[in-house]
């Protein structure tokens, strides 16, 4: 795939940018409106908000963090893995010290980073998950949940006050990419509410995208890479110089429809995404980062607000960066982050997310642990790697 666009920084963003690596200085107020802040920008452009979410309530703290979605009414929801919660800060779960607790699997977020809701785990009538994996809130405000433990071949769905509602799938059935009642360690499911659909990533043990009635489970299709029947045989270890496989690697993490008619898969050990129809006809792929070995560059993405969902947004946990894609050309035309601990930085970048207003927020796998909130300052023309999107400078400093 291309990348060899350029962008050239605006006179009046050089001494933001040379300071920080981000032309936030282009940006004018009143960023909540969606439209571009500049004449003639090319990009979104975005700066980390180091102080969202707030602190979180009675000692907890998170384990690897697997999954975030956006709710209609812009609340944010996570799900992480308690059993990743190292022994070493549990102290007040022993009875050693104040300090601290596992967080239940899933937390609610006000747009302002307040824990507004919380629950999760085990319970009556439903298998919860070996290893959970993936968050999404459909359009009637009901969650759903994946697993990709090694016996998780079902998937979850829950009313957004945790009340069990549906299991699809049983636990312990790993019967292959063409079983029409089971799955096996699925990644992600994600909504077309017109359809009344949810669109899963059946991608750590099987190799394909399955599509369900949202209301009764029922799956109505499958397909595998290129829209092929999937097949579970095995894949040379991925060479970028080879010929593209015609099945996907594993795991196949998202599967992300868009508003007009077309849904992106994501290869993730094959650094790359495919297009398809919602009938699962094939488009077209692009390639992102394709030297990439080992764990690859395509972790999750997700599209930018704007009506005609103009960008792709992709997360790339090996490269710790989020690629921005133009959607119409499937072409990298800027990128931010970087490894590390710090406000802006990654560690196992995951899963992301943008709410109405155009914000990004991250979740971050092994030990990451936290998610984070990359604030929509509008539309510039930032360098083709713009680093890491740290906030400006206060008055004065």
């Amino acid at each position: 795939m291309a990348r060899s666009r350029e962008f050239k920084i605006g006179v009046s963003c050089l001494v933001v940018a040379g300071a920080l690596g981000i032309a936030s200085a282009c940006m004018e107020s009143g960023s909540d409106s969606g439209g571009p802040m500049v004449s003639g920008g090319e990009v979104p452009v975005f700066q980390v908000d180091p102080l969202w979410p707030r602190p979180l309530p009675n000692h907890w703290v998170l384990g690897s963090t697997i999954g975030v979605d956006v709710d209609s009414r812009d609340h944010v929801w996570i799900i992480h893995r308690q059993a990743t919660v190292i022994p070493q800060e549990l102290l007040g779960a022993e009875g050693t010290a104040e300090c601290c607790f596992p967080a239940p699997p899933v937390l609610e977020f006000d747009a302002d980073g307040n824990v507004v809701n919380s629950w999760g785990g085990p319970g009556e009538g439903y298998d919860w998950p070996e290893s959970n994996h993936g968050i999404t809130v459909d359009h009637m405000d009901n969650v759903w949940i994946g697993g990709n433990g090694a016996n998780d071949s079902h998937i979850l769905k829950f009313t957004r006050g945790g009340q069990f509602l549906m299991q699809v799938g049983q636990p312990n059935m790993r019967t292959g990419s063409n079983d029409q009642e089971n799955f096996w360690r699925v990644a992600e499911i994600e909504i077309d509410p017109a359809a009344n659909e949810a669109y899963v990533a059946d991608g750590y043990g099987n190799r394909r995208v399955a599509v369900l009635d949202i209301n009764t489970g029922e799956m109505k299709r499958y397909w595998g890479a290129y829209g092929n029947r999937p097949d579970d045989g095995p894949l040379p270890v991925y060479d970028p110089a080879d010929p593209p496989a015609q099945q996907f690697r594993s795991p196949m993490h998202c599967a992300q429809p868009t508003n007009d008619g077309l849904v992106y898969l994501c290869d993730r050990a094959g650094d790359r995404i495919q297009e398809f129809r919602l009938d699962g006809t094939y488009v077209r792929e692009a390639f992102v980062a394709p030297e990439t070995l080992g764990s690859g560059s395509a972790w999750d993405l997700a599209f930018s607000h704007d009506p005609e969902q103009r960008y792709i947004y992709l997360a790339d946990g090996s490269n710790e960066k989020i690629h921005v894609l133009e959607r119409s050309t499937l072409e990298v035309v800027t990128e931010f982050g970087d490894g590390g601990r710090y406000p802006g930085t990654f560690l196992g970048v995951h899963s992301i997310a943008v709410d109405s207003r155009g914000n990004i927020y991250t979740t971050e796998t092994y030990e990451g642990k936290r998610v984070q909130k990359h604030t929509f300052l509008g539309y510039g023309s930032p360098p083709r790697d713009q680093g890491v999107a740290r906030a400006a400078p206060a008055a004065g400093q």
